[in-house]
């Protein structure tokens, strides 16, 4: 299945919430959840919508969390199936592992203002982790992980932006940003604390167990 490719913004209208995939466009008035608090497709806000059943909403869940991350449904199944070969809860271990990506960890560290700008900044080869070129987003960062940028990549326009508007940022605290040299380390993994509470891993599992 291929990765969605229209316009992002359809897919908050689609589950009725915000996903925060347009990074600061999505604390705006801009933002068409607050212009327009419809599904797509719909042509007033009146519109009368389909009861959804159980099983609507465990695939909306997991939609939510699919999209959220930005991945395909077969690398969310992969996830899924390593998640349940673990100790511990699967859902719990599920959202864990996702937040393991480099590329979340490039965007909780604010290296970007969303996980699709952070994708798209590790594939074009960008950082490096541990002082080694990583261009694969699902790689999964481990405990004392550094993760910093290529030197010819601080020498782009971006970066010398980046490096002024990233100090004070708001970071997890299972990473750490020494923000004057624009680089970011793994402390140790994240627990279900550190979980987007939003996202019901629960539904998710029961989703793949029938």
């Amino acid at each position: 299945m291929a990765r969605y490719t229209g316009p992002t913004c359809r897919l908050c209208r689609y589950l009725g919430e915000k996903l925060m995939l347009k990074g600061e466009k999505c604390f705006t008035p801009k933002c068409p959840l607050e212009k327009k608090n419809s599904s797509p497709g719909e042509h007033s806000l009146s519109s009368r919508r389909r009861r959804i059943t159980e099983r609507g909403l465990q695939l909306r869940e997991k939609q939510k969390v699919r999209f959220s991350y930005g991945i395909f449904e077969r690398q969310f199944r992969k996830f899924f199936r390593e998640a349940q070969r673990a100790r511990g809860i699967t859902g719990e271990n599920l959202l864990i592992l996702l937040e393991r990506r480099l590329d979340n960890v490039v965007y909780r560290l604010g290296f970007a203002s969303s996980r699709a700008q952070a994708r798209q900044i590790v594939r074009h080869g960008h950082i490096l982790v541990n002082g080694h070129k990583v261009d694969m987003p699902t790689y999964l960062v481990r405990p004392d992980d550094v993760i910093a940028w290529r030197e010819s990549s601080t020498k782009t326009g971006y970066y010398e932006k980046l490096s002024e508007e990233i100090k004070g940022r708001t970071i997890p605290g299972w990473l750490s940003l020494d923000e004057e040299n624009v680089v970011g380390k793994v402390l140790t993994l994240p627990t279900k604390d550190d979980l987007d509470a939003k996202f019901d891993a629960k539904v998710i599992v029961e989703y793949y167990s029938r």
